[in-house]
């Protein structure tokens, strides 16, 4: 858990009112325990910025205190027999470090956390607590608190405030997200999404879309670019987003709760509530922290043939519930659960040509997503070594119908439901970096079941389609191992062996099936079998085929090394790779297999962030990515889902940050994304297959769903009115262009528009009010040139951003 409450107080400190004074008195009421805990209550109950500096200082046990105290005299306490002490940084910033440590220089600050992060912040997505200033990749970090007071938000608040984030817009609970320009296609079929998500150490979801968790008393968000195969292992070649949560605390009662209303132009209104409670169940060693809240957004898209307004109005509701054991001698026991769902009435498209905000559809696209989660996490301390076992089980179901109305024929309606499970559990034995040597190793073990079914006809009869499912059993081993050879200077290396054994068959009955054993020659090919994609019977039977099994090994290896020529300077290089095993899919009425795709990619980079001195920061890197067998999914000659390869292809990618601060209380930042991706050798088979291309067509160079430029300007401003605290925010986001997929049938274009939104809470104490917008500048533009897949021929749709909307909401902590 080391790794979990560095991340906190990180965020905590970074985030926490600079504005905070030593010689203020407040009422202190803090646990016994870690001095980690300790500190996030202080921070939280004062306002105070407080940073450790030494990784074996988090787990310290402390007494409890209770009283009116100011900061200073509370971490005197607190401290006292510790070995540790206080230092005043000036700005209301208070540094913990070793007694017999030098006192640092005091400069007036003020922290806050942002993706250009200070080296004092502790990458616990490394798996054993690696400092920033030693972790070679590029990694943005930003607070939970900052999505705790703007009411309900979920994967949208994150690529609001990473620039390299990318979503594709199909609706809440059914997105793909991409970092970094690895990105496949916009559609959901059995290929893995290319970014890795984690709630803590559990894996949210395996080949399932994004379940758009709510971002409700979160720690911090960490985003890690690029492949993350030796840590992560399949279905992370872009990139992995954590979400670290709050921890119960316990021996101490805390609750919070958000409330907020909304208005949405050319919309109907929406409205937010949260509730959150820390319990202290037994004394100090066992807590109970519930979490729940709902929201509705009023919808904004009008059917011009129906007559019904607002008609992609969005529910969702959820909890969270963990329980914390402390037995003593080092144990802790962490039992949790999650439950989420889901509810849109109709999509959320428009058509291209028509009024704005508008499109003509006979019938209504409803669609569910519901999301449970189970998980049991125990740690033990072992002097400076911590052992982890992560264990989960996950269910995720989706349920999706689509206007397959054909021109001039009578309504239809294709139905898809999408039903996945996950059993994973890993256990891992870490060495945080200490002497000049860190490390860490595990195993892990994971079953998946995908199981996608079907029906198409007539609204209220509707006749079962051609079905899949795809189960998968992974068996891993990995480590990795760093060293500092000279001051300054760390090198890491670490390899990941997986032994995946893949099955799959049809559900249902097939159109032009052949027997799974089949070996034999045709006697009367027809027009399918005589594509030019297929000439010889040994194709076409294992296109044909209704079930199929394979094993495969993959050893992925990763090597990187960062320096520190001066204080606050980081240059680091790396490589890495990571992969997504193969499976079965249909299309064109057959099973086809599609195989394994891989990820290998080389990055440079450099960060500069002086501790104590954050007037000015910088990140930026460049990478090369080589993508072979890319896995995408597409539409059929039916238009339903499909997954196939559809060749090799590279991605350049450049990312820049950086954030001054003119004067303490006002924070400025940009960034810059340029990606330069292409399909540099298309597989024709597959895409003839699937008619996405003639036979002699050309194939559109760029990746899908890759935008070539982006960036996002924004700002946070501090003052202090008395007791009052008043913080202000804006951002400005470009999203470039892109297309929606390969070939004339999935050309589609997409992006290029610009977003922004503003923010100003006033708040005292515990309590506050914030005044949101989005949109600003009321665009429409299109943020995903899919409505439904049957329609994706005639590219006529397009998905607008959310009209400016404009919240009202209240926050308390208490």
């Amino acid at each position: 858990m080391t790794h979990r409450i560095a991340s906190l107080l990180t965020a905590v400190a970074l985030l926490a009112p600079a504005a905070a004074h030593a010689g203020t008195r407040d009422a202190i009421d803090l646990p016994s325990g870690p001095l980690g805990e300790a500190i996030v209550a202080l921070s939280r109950s004062t306002g105070a910025s407080i940073r450790l500096t030494d990784p074996a200082l988090w787990q310290k046990k402390v007494r409890a205190i209770r009283g009116r105290m100011s900061v200073e005299q509370a971490l005197d306490t607190l401290l006292a027999g510790s070995g540790a002490r206080p230092v005043a940084l000036g700005g209301g910033t208070w540094q913990i470090t070793r007694a017999e440590a030098p006192r640092p220089k005091l400069i007036p600050v003020m922290v806050r956390e942002t993706d250009v992060a200070s080296p004092d912040i502790v990458v616990s997505a490394s798996k054993r607590g690696v400092r920033l200033a030693d972790f070679p990749g590029s990694v943005s970090v930003f607070s939970g608190s900052e999505f705790g007071t703007i009411g309900a938000a979920g994967s949208d608040a994150i690529a609001n405030r990473a620039s390299n984030v990318t979503s594709t817009h199909l609706g809440a609970g059914r997105d793909k997200l991409f970092i970094r320009g690895v990105a496949d296609s916009g559609l959901v079929g059995q290929s893995q999404a290319t970014v890795g998500q984690y709630f803590g150490d559990i894996r949210l979801s395996y080949n399932a879309p994004d379940p758009n968790l709510q971002l409700y008393d979160i720690s911090s968000i960490e985003i890690l670019e690029g492949p993350q195969g030796t840590l992560y292992g399949a279905g992370s070649p872009g990139g992995i987003i954590r979400i670290v949560r709050n921890e119960p605390i316990p021996g101490r009662f805390e609750a919070g709760l958000t409330a907020g209303v909304s208005t949405t132009a050319h919309g109907a209104p929406g409205g937010d509530g949260s509730a959150m409670l820390n319990l202290p169940v037994v004394d100090d060693t066992v807590a109970l922290r519930l979490v729940g809240y709902a929201s509705t957004d009023g919808g904004y898209i009008d059917n011009i043939t129906t007559g019904r307004k607002n008609i992609n109005r969005t529910y969702t509701e959820g909890g969270r519930a963990a329980l914390r054991i402390e037995p003593g001698s080092g144990w802790s026991i962490r039992l949790g659960a999650v439950i989420q769902n889901i509810h849109g009435d109709d999509s959320q498209y428009a058509d291209k040509d028509g009024p704005p905000l508008t499109r003509a559809s006979i019938i209504a696209q409803p669609y569910d997503d519901q999301y449970r989660m189970g998980e049991v996490t125990i740690t033990k301390d072992l002097g400076d070594l911590r052992f982890t076992s992560s264990n989960a089980f996950v269910r995720q179901d989706i349920d999706e119908r689509f206007d397959a109305t054909l021109p001039g024929e009578d309504p239809r309606l294709f139905r898809q439901q999408n039903h996945t499970t996950l059993f994973t559990t890993e256990n891992r034995l870490a060495k945080p970096m200490s002497n000049g040597l860190g490390w860490v190793i595990g195993t892990s073990f994971l079953h998946n079941d995908a199981r996608i079914t079907r029906e198409i006809g007539p609204v209220d009869q509707l006749s079962p389609a051609a079905g899949i499912l795809n189960t998968i059993d992974e068996e891993t081993v990995y480590g990795e191992l760093s060293a500092q050879p000279i001051h300054g200077l760390t090198i890491t290396a670490g390899a990941r062996l997986t032994h995946s054994r893949l099955a799959g068959h049809a559900i249902g009955d097939m159109i032009g099936m052949l027997p799974a054993d089949f070996r034999g020659d045709f006697t009367a090919p027809t027009a399918t079998m005589q594509s030019p994609a297929y000439q010889t019977v040994q194709d076409f039977a294992d296109i044909a085929a209704v079930e199929h099994t394979r094993s495969e090994t993959k050893l992925l290896p990763s090597v990187s090394a960062s320096v520190e020529p001066t204080r606050g300077l980081i240059l680091y290089t790396r490589f890495q790779e990571g992969f997504r095993p193969g499976g079965l899919a249909i299309g064109n009425n057959l099973v086809r297999r599609f195989r394994s795709d891989r990820v290998s990619t080389g990055e440079a980079g450099v960060r500069y962030d002086r501790p104590g001195d954050d007037a000015f920061s910088i990140a930026a890197s460049v990478a090369y990515t080589d993508w072979r067998h890319i896995q995408a999914d597409f539409v059929d000659a039916d238009g339903l889902p499909v997954t196939t390869n559809i060749g090799d292809g590279r991605i350049w990618s450049f990312d820049a940050r950086v954030a001054w601060k003119p004067f303490p209380s006002l924070r400025l930042e940009g960034s810059v994304v340029v990606n330069d991706s292409r399909l540099t050798r298309p597989d024709y088979g597959p895409l003839q297959f699937f008619r996405l291309v003639a036979t002699e067509e050309k194939v559109h160079e760029h990746l899908p769903n890759v935008a070539e430029l982006g960036g996002r300007i924004g700002f946070d401003w501090q003052h202090r009115l008395g007791d009052y605290q008043l913080n202000a925010g804006g951002w400005a986001r470009y999203i470039g262009k892109s297309r929606l997929g390969v070939g004339p049938v999935l050309g589609g274009k997409e992006g290029d528009y610009v977003d922004t939104g503003l923010s100003v809470r006033v708040g005292r104490g515990g309590y506050g009010v914030t005044l949101s917008a989005t949109n600003l500048l009321d665009t429409v533009g299109n943020r995903f040139a899919l409505g439904t897949p049957i329609d994706v021929i005639r590219n006529t749709e397009i998905t607008p951003l959310q009209p400016r909307t404009i919240r009202l909401g209240f926050d308390a902590h208490f």
